[in-house]
């Protein structure tokens, strides 16, 4: 199916979410002051921009960048880190868009609020993160999904996800609920938690449910991600009928990709980059 992604751009939405909005440029307040390596990637020969997605209970806020011209392109699903679908988001998916993929960042906060605006990771946390429940995230990526293959010019038999801290979490947890993707990079994700009514499993609960060959990128300095927990998930994938895969990048610490902040670190993120574009070839994506 050919479409043209920028007839979408900025096309109003039949119903949008009440009290919120998709930030139209800028880094979150919580992510803090950006530092200078900061990488940024032009748009120059891709269409992308803000869009509006239909998802079940009303139109979803997103961000998409894709090649221009028109022809089906791969798809990647990009799933936020805690602040959000701010500029560090939206870069990396125009970087995607380089490397010839249609790259959809869902707004997945949508519902409960606008964190671009908070100012406190712990307000953040408290204000909007712990109210977003699971199954409406999983529900607005298949959502994200479809949009794509129908509305965008994706190519459906093509699909992959990456996800970032809170995202690398959901990207696991998408492996084990779309039987049709086919590929999933999870960064820095959480792989263990207390079950809640809106967070009831975890990476390590659903890993001999995997559905797609996931790759999980770590740094081995992550105070929030234990080693333990990272090799109590490999030896639980090795129950997946799907290949899986974890790199630990010795002394690096949460958030190594992202380039905006002190936590960046330029090798294991190149690295990271270029196994994770390797894994989606590998396994169908593009």
């Amino acid at each position: 199916m050919e479409c043209d992604l920028a007839s979408l751009l900025n096309r109003p939405s039949r119903r949008a979410f009440m009290g919120t909005a998709l930030a139209a440029t800028g880094f979150a307040l919580a992510a803090g002051p950006v530092a200078a390596q900061a990488i940024a990637t032009d748009a120059t020969g891709l269409d992308a921009g803000p869009v509006m997605i239909p998802a079940r209970d009303g139109d979803l806020p997103a961000y998409a960048a894709r090649p221009q011209g028109g022809k089906p392109v791969p798809v990647v699903l990009v799933v936020q880190e805690i602040f959000g679908v701010h500029e560090h988001m939206r870069d990396v998916c125009r970087r995607l868009a380089k490397q010839g993929y249609l790259a959809v960042a869902p707004e997945l906060y949508a519902r409960q609020g606008d964190p671009s605006k908070v100012a406190d990771i712990p307000t953040l946390m408290k204000t909007i993160v712990s109210k977003v429940p699971d199954e409406q995230v999983l529900a607005d990526l298949d959502s994200a999904a479809a949009w794509a293959a129908k509305s965008a010019g994706g190519d459906a038999a093509h699909l992959g996800i990456t996800g970032f801290c809170w995202g690398g979490r959901m990207a696991w947890l998408y492996a084990a609920h779309n039987p049709r993707l086919k590929a999933a990079v999870a960064w820095y994700g959480r792989l263990a938690g207390d079950a809640t009514a809106n967070t009831p499993r975890h990476p390590l609960d659903i890993a001999a449910e995997l559905k797609a060959p996931v790759l999980g990128l770590y740094g081995g300095a992550d105070q929030g991600i234990p080693l333990d927990s990272i090799e109590k998930m490999r030896a639980a994938v090795k129950a997946a009928k799907v290949p899986a895969e974890i790199i630990v990048y010795d002394g690096a610490p949460h958030a190594f990709h992202a380039d905006y902040r002190p936590s960046y670190r330029e090798q294991p993120a190149k690295d990271g980059w270029a196994h994770m574009l390797a894994w989606f070839k590998a396994n169908g994506v593009g």
